[in-house]
């Protein structure tokens, strides 16, 4: 399927759904714990089905009522009757590895091409080096991916240039025999550890940490059961914040708690920066278009917010440097090289770095795009689609329901014109 997008006006209020990262956290400790826990608002995506359906495989009992409701396994998990298929799901395919290590039977995850493209050795070796046994299938680092318990603890040094190499750990290791320690010469997105560690807090967890290079945590815990609301995703939001900074626009976003541990809310500041009108309340942002002018953002510790902020960039005086960020090439694409290809088709001044990329002003025209099958590209060159005369197309809408099903109507009811169609 395609978008179709032309220029648009926004107007009014909209709820941004819940969390997709702290969606796959909860069901994930929900598995390990011991009795039934509560899930409230949870995300109902592509992405947390494929972590509920591997939870269910490792011996969760999940069911829908008002809300989420995992009955757990206590930490005794099953060994699953099939291959675990997380999709298009790097978090689950991490976390879930991890879990696995804690079973005395072997398990097997893979997933759909782009979550097979993804590394995991430095995870792999890890969890070898803790005592449980992992392999690749293809002897290449890569999904398809073998694991067997028992996790035991004990000592491992980890680079991270994914942080869900760490939040699996951080997850696992305090279910195993004995204690663990974690030295981390490299993390990435370390706002995504924090959130793993407010969720480790909230379970009354032991562990310590020496600015995030050291981790030490105590063996032989448990994690209990407990019933937790999913605030509004800051990823998400991160799309109709940058629409409205580039738009004729005034929205409000609700749902979404500025105190809450998402590492993406940096881009309210950001905007706010170039120069966005913002207004920040209880649970609520509002947000019109300001003059925008160029800035240089470290985006290391928000890396998912790069496409939507290569469009930004095209529409403020001066030069956007985004730097910092090698992992969003390790992502559902190479988001660097995929957001300069597409956004040059639409005649942006952009240049690829290692590391980032280099945007000047630019006067955007309509064009036929490859959304790539990356829900955040797709996305991003919708709000693009929207600030320039005449009709643009992205293609592979379809991905966007990896972990925003809603959002072709979200838009349309702020006033956007978007719709989708069959692709031929």
């Amino acid at each position: 399927m395609k978008i179709i997008v032309e220029k648009s006006t926004l107007k009014g209020e909209v709820e941004i759904p819940a969390s997709k990262s702290h969606t796959i956290r909860a069901v994930s400790i929900g598995l390990l714990a011991d009795g039934t826990s509560e899930i409230i608002n949870p995300l109902e995506s592509f992405d947390t089905t494929s972590c509920m359906n591997a939870a269910r495989a490792l011996g969760a009992s999940i069911e829908w009522s008002e809300n989420l409701l995992i009955e757990g396994t206590g930490g005794k998990l099953k060994v699953a009757e099939d291959i675990i298929d997380v999709g298009n799901s790097g978090t689950t395919m991490n976390v879930m590895v991890g879990v696995a290590s804690l079973l005395d039977g072997w398990s097997v995850f893979t997933g759909d091409d782009q979550t097979r493209s993804r590394p995991m050795q430095p995870l792999i070796n890890s969890l070898n080096e803790l005592g449980a046994k992992a392999f690749s299938t293809r002897e290449n680092g890569l999904p398809p991916v073998v694991v067997r318990g028992v996790l035991k603890g004990g000592k491992t040094t980890i680079e991270c240039k994914s942080s869900q190499y760490l939040t699996s750990l951080l997850i696992s290791c305090p279910l195993a025999e004995k204690d663990t320690e974690i030295d981390v010469p490299l993390l990435n997105e370390k706002p995504y550890v924090e959130m793993t560690m407010r969720w480790l807090d909230k379970q009354k967890i032991k562990y310590e940490h020496k600015d995030m290079k050291n981790f030490y945590i105590k063996g032989g815990q448990k994690y209990k059961a407990f019933q937790e609301r999913i605030p509004s995703d800051f990823s998400s939001a991160t799309f109709f914040l940058c629409a409205a900074a580039i738009l004729d626009a005034d929205i409000t976003l609700i749902g979404l708690d500025m105190n809450d541990s998402q590492g993406d809310k940096a881009i309210v500041k950001m905007l706010e920066e170039m120069g966005a009108k913002v207004e920040i309340a209880t649970n609520k942002i509002r947000i019109k278009r300001g003059n925008l002018i160029g800035r240089e953002f470290d985006l290391n510790a928000t890396p998912d917010a790069l496409p939507a902020l290569a469009v930004v960039g095209c529409f403020a005086k001066g030069t956007t440097k985004l730097l910092n960020v090698p992992q969003a090439r390790l992502k559902e694409t190479d988001r660097i090289k995929v957001m300069c290809e597409e956004l040059t088709k639409m005649g942006a001044n952009i240049k690829e770095l290692p590391d980032g990329l280099i945007i000047s002003e630019s006067k955007l025209k309509p064009a036929e795009l490859d959304g790539h099958y990356d829900h955040r590209i797709v996305m991003a060159l919708a709000i693009a689609g929207m600030a320039v005369d005449g009709k643009t197309t992205v293609d592979t809408v379809e991905s966007v329901s990896i972990t925003f099903p809603n959002f072709v109507e979200l838009m349309q009811h702020l006033g956007a014109k978007i719709s989708t169609e069959e692709a031929f």
